[in-house]
């Protein structure tokens, strides 16, 4: 637990804080941070981004304006603001504000916590308890919070990469507003490096550097929308530039140096979390709407972020059946042979194999009728008694069963006119029941007019 200070003139009990600091020591702290908690925006004049919450008569800023004691989720991306939101408001509210990490606490520290926050309540002391990663806590440490939520002894601000709806308890989720955050567009993140150069306080404007507008454009972009990545990619170009300027001379930040500092581009991805199913739910997509530039871009996407590459093998299969499916059969042998490639060859030799596939997914004629239809099966087993099979459906291995007229009636298709005999193999009480209805779709086309053949064939042997 962190305990950085008080936004207002009460406080909580000495032992949750850390030593005082004097003005010498917390001036070396700052200078010793790094640029994103130097850089960090102290009221809502300095914030960047989220206008849809803080904007003039948006909820938050209403909320906040009001000082509104509820308790309140952030969801949203890293590197958008969501502890420095926390520390405004325990700032604008006059509360003193606790920092917890759902990372290295229990519930041990958490009674601890609660028990100092009701003993400041009651001498008129408000307490924003900031929970970042609240969704790393279990049910039992979401549950100790609740009573002192609901009695007011706290005001609950917790941060959360993840969907709240799957990772925060429903109990807990319903005394919280849910904020969701937004990654900040490029142009904003540029005009916070540029404060940053310019700030020589907080920021690097005693280096006195200098750059350009495509160079910052450059590390806004590659930073996915993620602040505190921006933050340290300029900074690591302004140690860079201020090693490499011989003394006396100014500094500069060009394109090399920025792609120098950048490295690798930062990909917002979680293997387990929500962005891990919204990428892949564009790939599905894409390819079911047939943009193979679109598709190649997702898969790409999820290359580049470590995804494992038999699962994305699974998903192309998959997507062969349910969306190609009867209308291209031969789309699914070419997944299969796709992942067979990928496995023997691994990646990144492989992922092209993948691509094919995915390629081919695209420009295939789409039919989902067997998806369709085995969907309706599955309604009609789950809200239909379950009839036992046709006796003259079943086997009869026995005399016993033989006499129980298993088999009886059975006509055998390979002896019958057409190959099909005037035969019913559902169960009574779906009897004319039509589940698979192919679509006029590549070679689905012949085989719908195989199937209507089948019941001319069937019906005219009825009416004979």
């Amino acid at each position: 637990m962190r305990t950085p200070g008080s936004g207002g003139p009460s406080s909580l009990p000495s032992s949750l804080f850390d030593i005082a600091a004097t003005p010498e020591s917390e001036g070396r702290r700052i200078r010793s941070a790094p640029l994103a908690e130097r850089m960090r925006p102290r009221n809502l004049a300095e914030y960047a981004g989220q206008e849809h919450l803080i904007g003039p008569g948006k909820p938050l800023r209403v909320q906040i304006e009001h000082d509104d004691p509820a308790s309140m989720i952030f969801w949203g991306p890293p590197g958008v603001g969501k502890t420095s939101l926390a520390k405004i408001i325990a700032e604008t509210t006059q509360a003193s504000f606790l920092e917890f990490s759902a990372v290295l606490s229990g519930i041990k520290e958490i009674k601890q916590v609660m028990a100092a926050s009701e003993q400041a309540s009651q001498m008129g002391s408000r307490t924003i308890l900031f929970i970042d990663e609240i969704h790393r806590f279990n049910k039992a440490q979401q549950d100790a919070f609740l009573p002192y939520v609901e009695r007011g002894t706290i005001r609950l601000i917790g941060a959360t990469t993840e969907n709240p709806s799957f990772e925060v308890i429903s109990a807990l989720l319903s005394r919280c507003r849910v904020y969701v955050l937004k990654a900040l567009e490029e142009d904003q993140i540029v005009n916070l490096l540029r404060r940053a150069l310019a700030d020589p306080v907080r920021g690097l404007g005693s280096l006195n550097l200098t750059t350009d507008d495509e160079t910052l454009a450059l590390i806004a972009a590659y930073s996915s929308g993620d602040c505190r990545n921006a933050y340290n990619a300029l900074e690591i170009a302004a140690q860079l530039a201020t090693d490499r300027t011989p003394k006396g001379q100014s500094g500069a930040i060009d394109r090399a140096l920025a792609e120098e500092a950048l490295q690798q581009r930062v990909l917002l991805y979680d293997k387990t979390g929500e962005e891990h199913y919204n990428l892949i739910s564009a790939l599905h997509k894409s390819v079911r709407n047939s943009d193979p530039d679109a598709a190649l871009y997702w898969l790409g996407r999820m290359f580049a972020a470590g995804e494992d590459p038999m699962y994305l093998a699974r998903r192309v299969i998959r997507m062969a059946f349910e969306d190609i499916g009867l209308a291209a059969p031969e789309a699914l042998n070419l997944c299969l042979s796709a992942r067979q490639a990928m496995e023997f060859l691994g990646s990144p030799e492989g992922d092209l194999a993948l691509a094919e596939a995915v390629v081919y997914l695209c420009l295939a004629p789409k039919s989902n009728s067997v998806y369709t239809a085995y969907g309706a099966v599955q309604q009609d087993i789950e809200a239909t008694r379950q009839e036992p099979v046709p006796l003259h459906l079943r086997n009869a291995p026995t005399r016993l069963m033989k006499d129980l007229d298993y088999g009886k009636g059975y006509r055998y298709a390979h002896d019958e006119e057409g190959k099909v005999a005037d035969m019913d193999c559902l169960p009574e009480s779906l009897l004319g029941r039509r589940y698979y209805h192919p679509t006029e779709e590549g070679r689905e086309k012949q085989l719908a007019q195989r199937l209507e053949e089948l019941r001319r064939l069937k019906q005219s042997k009825r009416s004979e």
